[in-house]
């Protein structure tokens, strides 16, 4: 790990004051803002991220939980996952949130795992880890070693021809079937983005995955009132029953009348560039009955644009059966 100086503001506009400073000063992505630490140390301990400097932001107010307007529910940047995950009004009103966030890590990560933290994962691909090979996401035209080597965990939806890492979350599935709103503010002051529009494909610049600009800092996440009845659900398989990331994994938001689909939300993890919500999948469904041929023929449109690689081809298949068996599940 390189040395780093730690600077720990008294207030938000210190802090995106600090890091916007930093980067007028040419440091740019050296440096970085930092809460539980969870991600950003690993990376910082195999030097794949080196910043010269760290934002301590744990002593702003940016960790509670509460209702918001219209409705609403507004977790803030700095709640850590368990306290998310355990909140009543999370499990009562978005299970899909809580159930998502206590399938990922373990009791001790969720505990110093943080919304925002979260909301910026990096990948867990073996080639971003380990800087002895080329990955254009962590040095831009150095290639990507995952297409024709070790590409079993990674995406299959949304790649280039110079990345195909996936988006290793939970959390932000559950985020993106719920339609959550990133609140942000920066040097130019205060806005707010729609999930679906915070996270950037890899195309040519796989090096940027998100909107946010040098100095943005997140401070909370709100999501919208889901339709009376509605129900949701998150589904997830991996290699193991524990502490491992999604093979594949679904985040469903639907409300039926009878066996009439109203209202639905589709969002899929382990297989995207990105948390994908799947609109294809939602115009399947939408108006149509709740059944089995139904639900099979929504997994055929959520997966038709797919793009395996020599190992995970394996994942169209069980994306399809997984997001079935959500629906399944969560009309039953």
């Amino acid at each position: 790990m390189q040395p780093f100086e730690l600077i720990t503001p008294s207030s938000i506009p210190d802090a995106v004051k600090a890091q916007a400073s930093a980067a007028t000063a040419q440091q740019g992505s050296q440096v970085r803002y930092i809460a539980g630490g969870t991600n950003l140390v690993d990376y910082m301990k195999l030097n794949v991220e080196m910043p010269r400097q760290l934002v301590d932001i744990n002593g702003l107010p940016l960790n509670k939980i509460e209702p918001g307007e219209n409705g609403s529910l507004k977790i803030g940047a700095l709640a850590s996952n368990t306290a998310v995950a355990h909140h009543d009004l999370v499990k009562q009103q978005y299970p899909v949130l809580s159930e998502a966030i206590l399938s990922g890590a373990s009791t001790q990560l969720r505990n110093m795992a943080s919304t925002a933290g979260n909301l910026l994962q990096k990948t867990r691909c073996g080639y971003y880890r380990d800087t002895s090979y080329g990955c254009n996401k962590r040095q831009p035209g150095t290639g990507c070693s995952a297409i024709g080597g070790h590409n079993r965990m990674l995406a299959i939806l949304g790649t280039s021809d110079k990345c195909i890492a996936s988006n290793p979350s939970d959390q932000n599935v559950a985020l993106a079937a719920l339609e959550a709103k990133i609140h942000i503010t920066g040097a130019k002051g205060d806005r707010v983005v729609p999930i679906a529009d915070f996270y950037t494909l890899p195309g040519n610049t796989p090096q940027r995955e998100t909107v946010l600009e040098p100095g943005d800092l997140i401070t909370h996440v709100s999501i919208p009132a889901l339709p009376s009845g509605a129900k949701s659900l998150y589904l997830k398989l991996r290699d193991r029953a524990s502490y491992e990331f999604a093979l594949t994994s679904a985040a469903i938001v639907i409300k039926t009348s009878g066996n009439h689909i109203d209202f639905v939300r589709v969002a899929l993890g382990g297989v995207g560039a990105v948390p994908w919500r799947s609109r294809e999948a939602e115009k399947a469904l939408m108006g149509k009955a709740a059944t089995p041929a139904n639900f099979r023929a929504a997994a055929e449109a959520a997966l038709h644009g797919a793009r395996p690689q020599s190992q995970n081809g394996f994942k169209v298949e069980l994306a399809k059966r997984c997001l079935t068996a959500a629906l399944t599940k969560v009309t039953a």
